[in-house]
């Protein structure tokens, strides 16, 4: 790791690059092991660098963003991680915003709130970044991701840059082409139409509150756990399920929207993990319906070393 810690400084920053850093720091669960190496590039050209020299020396490398849907595992992550969140730049060009992907999906709603561009208040609540949100094709109150953007820039898995249409992103619930494919996010661009601010602040408002009063946003947690079944809702079967206030650990069945897992006392990832696995037995012996997960999870298992 020294060696990949001088390799790294010949092309990035000092203070950009971090050794076995707690990634509990970076993540909305306030949960997870450690990184070997994270790196905080600023531009694209540090991106391409960063993995070019992944892809050359044979290392390992993870892509994070601000880590609101995700668990990392207590074990932590193996050689080299790339958070973009200094990536965060939001500009307008006519009716469209360009938006590098680090920049989160709120800022980047309420960014087109100001400039009166309609199209993005859906997501005046959703907690990633825009990189994250393109990724999973994230949605919330009837609005998604593929509804309004136009083209994204993205690093395929040899390190070369791609412009992706709309079409090439193959943007389905929850998923999409780029991430089958392993490409990492840098930019997005939004195609959105001209509107009434006053109408935009009051969905906007309207949407804050309802998120507000639902879901438990005071406690650390990664946000919605599982992917809604077909005509059903996954939080409505944990609550007939009789597992809100459900707890392993210091993570809890959240008491304010079964959908969630919140962070009650100092929780490890593997309490996240158990209690999940918990869930989705319960659910499955109950109602005979398989929860899947929507919150990623990565990183490695915590070995545990004998006296």
């Amino acid at each position: 790791m020294n060696k990949i810690y001088t390799d790294l400084l010949s092309f990035i920053s000092e203070d950009r690059v971090k050794v076995n850093e707690p990634l509990k720091k970076y993540t909305f669960t306030k949960t997870g092991g450690n990184a070997d190496c994270l790196v905080l590039p600023e531009t694209y050209e540090e991106v391409q660098n960063i993995i070019k020299y992944a892809i050359e020396h044979k290392v390992p490398y993870t892509i994070l963003g601000n880590g609101s849907n995700l668990i990392i595992r207590d074990g932590g992550i193996r050689g080299i991680v790339v958070n973009l969140t200094q990536l965060n730049n939001i500009e307008r060009k006519e009716n469209e915003i360009i938006v590098q992907s680090g920049a989160t999906i709120i800022e980047t709603s309420q960014f087109a709130l100001t400039h009166r561009l309609t199209g993005l208040e859906f997501a005046c609540g959703i907690p990633g970044t825009v990189g994250g949100a393109v990724y999973m094709n994230a949605g919330a109150y009837g609005g998604e991701v593929s509804d309004v953007i136009k083209s994204a820039l993205v690093i395929d898995k040899e390190g070369n840059l791609l412009n992706l249409t709309r079409e090439q992103m193959g943007l389905e619930y929850r998923n999409s082409a780029i991430s089958k494919n392993g490409h990492l996010v840098l930019e997005a661009t939004f195609a959105l139409t001209e509107g009434n601010y006053d109408e935009m602040k009051e969905k906007m408002d309207d949407l804050t509150f309802k998120r507000e009063s639902k879901q438990p946003l005071e406690l650390p947690s990664c946000g919605s756990v599982f992917k809604r079944p077909p005509g059903m809702f996954a939080g409505k079967l944990i609550q007939d399920s009789d597992l809100q206030g459900k707890q392993i650990g210091g993570a809890q069945v959240s008491t304010k929207h079964a959908g969630f897992i919140v962070n009650v006392d100092n929780a490890t990832a593997t309490d996240y993990l158990n209690l999940i696995k918990h869930v989705q037995k319960t659910v499955k012996s109950k109602f005979d319906v398989e929860l899947e997960t929507e919150v990623k999870i990565i990183g490695e298992e915590l070995v545990a070393v004998e006296a």
